[in-house]
């Protein structure tokens, strides 16, 4: 997801709330509200803020009548972080939603899904979007590339959102569909086509925006037994053919050798180092599998004397857990792929790349955990460690170059090494006696290069490295990047108690949003309400049914589930007056 970026700076007079956005965000709202398609794919690197531009757009369709607006992420952890960030724009939507549930309250603007809920329920969805309106709804697909993940997938978003008023599709980086084209997406030559792109090096060139971010490459020689029971020795420098990179990489990556061990230890010390600045900075290990990443923190707790926080996705509390993490000084935290993308946690600042999955989105989604910009520092380079795969070290400099060409300012002579597309790893590379590969040795080898390891490379003036500094060109005082947000149907007012001029959000977005989601309040409002009512049946000797019933019928609504807040309280009110007369 997905990110509120250091705007909205939200503000309110006296009737009317208003949002400050970021060149780039307002450039690219500009060309949404003026396109006649009503399919808008906008790619932005992660940390950009891809979120606030979306919010924006939905805030300005709910104003022009949209029904209802639905938004799809990839993951389950990712629904309440939009949901939160919605509600900073008067835009209240239910994370919690599903197809039982049925029609929304009235006071909810609308929900929060993810693209598996939509295969399972394209028509619910599709009713949940148009709401009672006949104008047509507004969708938000979120890394929108995982449509093609599965063909029903792709089939669904059609069913569900074929009939919206207009769709907003973000990516944090431009993607191929080799296999199946995405709905409403526009290709050439099989490459998606976006209707606004803004890049990682255009964000380091503004300043303020990301950070920049180094790649200590680490060789190594390793040692294993393939399936077919040969021994193989090789460090990356080595060319192998693809299913022997594969097995050459998860020789490294397994903890029977030493090459994790020691490359923990070295994100350590580096994290150990950053943390005398920023006490709070934190470190992420993305481990193979759920196995793996359960052994990675026994490891570090061993080695480094530190107890890493582990989700995965078989825990079910793994995204209270990624919450926590964000917010804390806690050092580590180890995930799969929970954490690969959408997710904010600007305090991240190393990495270790300890997972096998080399394709170039997996691994730019990955670098976009550790380029959030975090207000308040003035020096903050990021780090992520990885093994010295062809595959990874291409991947590496291609970030890395932008990164020079905006810091150093002058053009780059060097060139990454070729690394044949046969390198790639696909279906083809899997092995077929998986059970019979063993790790004989992992040994780490060496760090490369001087540049990948200090913050500005040798030779670079450190008044040229204006990221560090978080610059912004003029733009807080540019009255042209405040927008306008008109009043909304449903309730969608600003918070009462904040008082006529205040402003909402800091600078950096994460500021005292006024009152929590509705949702979240509904929430507390529904297990308030089931605690006084299982009061009630123990007062009045009652079935619990039976006083739920009772309390429904007082506050003139059907069930507890699609009730607005002014219900939820009603219902309390009389329950409380019940319980005081018994």
């Amino acid at each position: 997801m997905t990110e509120l970026s250091r705007s909205p700076s939200d503000q309110r007079t006296a009737g009317h709330r208003s949002v400050r956005l970021r060149r780039w965000q307002k450039t690219a709202l500009d060309r949404w509200s003026s396109a006649s398609e009503p399919d808008f794919l906008a790619v932005a690197t992660p940390g950009a803020g891809k979120t606030t531009f979306a919010l924006a757009a939905v805030r300005r369709e709910l104003s022009a009548g949209a029904g209802r607006v639905v938004i799809v992420v990839p993951t389950a952890h990712l629904k309440r972080q939009w949901a939160r960030a919605a509600s900073r724009f008067g835009v209240h939507l239910d994370p919690a939603w599903s197809a039982a549930a049925g029609d929304l309250p009235a006071d909810m603007h609308g929900i929060v899904t993810t693209y598996q809920q939509v295969a399972s329920s394209a028509k619910a969805v599709a009713a949940v979007l148009s709401g009672r309106r006949s104008s047509g709804g507004v969708a938000v697909l979120d890394e929108v590339h995982h449509a093609a993940d599965e063909r029903a997938w792709g089939d669904s978003i059609r069913v569900a959102f074929g009939g919206a008023r207009r769709r907003i599709l973000l990516s944090g980086t431009p993607f191929r569909s080799d296999v199946q084209a995405i709905p409403f997406v526009r290709y050439e030559m099989e490459e998606a086509v976006a209707d606004f792109e803004y890049g990682y090096g255009e964000a380091l060139e503004q300043g303020g925006v990301v950070r920049p971010i180094y790649f200590p490459r680490v060789d190594g020689e390793m040692e294993w037994t393939a399936p077919d029971g040969a021994t193989y020795k090789a460090g990356f420098g080595d060319a192998l053919d693809e299913v022997r990179s594969n097995q050459r990489l998860r020789t490294a990556l397994s903890l029977d050798g030493d090459w994790l061990p020691s490359v923990l230890a070295a994100a350590h010390r580096k994290l150990t180092q950053l943390r005398r600045d920023q006490p709070d900075a934190g470190g992420l290990v993305i481990a193979v599998d759920q196995e793996h990443a359960q052994a990675v923190a026994r490891r570090m707790r061993a080695d480094l004397g530190v107890s890493p926080v582990v989700a995965t996705s078989d825990d079910p509390l793994a995204s209270v857990r990624i919450e926590r993490f964000a917010g804390s000084d806690e050092p580590w935290l180890i995930a799969v792929r929970m954490v690969s993308e959408g997710v904010d946690i600007p305090r991240l600042r190393v990495g270790v790349f300890a997972t096998t999955t080399t394709t170039e989105l997996f691994f730019r989604q990955a670098v976009g955990r550790f380029v959030r910009w975090s207000p308040g520092h003035s020096r903050q380079p990021s780090y992520m460690f990885i093994p010295e795969d062809p595959r990874l070290v291409q991947r590496a400099a291609q970030i890395a170059q932008q990164r020079r060409h905006v810091l150093w300012r002058r053009p780059v002579n060097e060139q990454p090494a070729e690394v044949p597309h046969d390198m790639e790893a696909g279906p083809e590379a899997a092995e077929v006696q998986p059970s019979l590969f063993s790790v004989i040795s992992a040994v780490a080898t060496e760090h490369l290069s001087p540049d990948e390891v200090s913050p500005t490379g040798p030779g670079v003036p450190a008044d040229q490295d204006r990221t560090y500094r978080g610059g912004h060109e003029g733009e807080d005082d540019d009255p042209s990047l405040v927008v306008e947000l008109s009043p909304l149907p449903l309730g969608g007012s600003l918070p009462a108690r904040s008082p006529a001029g205040a402003s909402l959000l800091a600078p950096d977005g994460r500021g005292d949003p006024g009152e929590p989601p509705r949702s979240e309040h509904k929430q507390l409002l529904r297990r308030e309400n089931n605690r006084l009512a299982r009061a009630l049946a123990r007062r009045t000797g009652w079935s619990h049914p039976k006083v739920n019933a009772e309390l429904n019928r007082l506050a003139g609504l059907d069930n507890v589930t699609a009730a607005t807040v002014g219900q939820l309280e009603r219902r309390l009110d009389h329950a409380r007056r019940w319980l005081a007369r018994t």
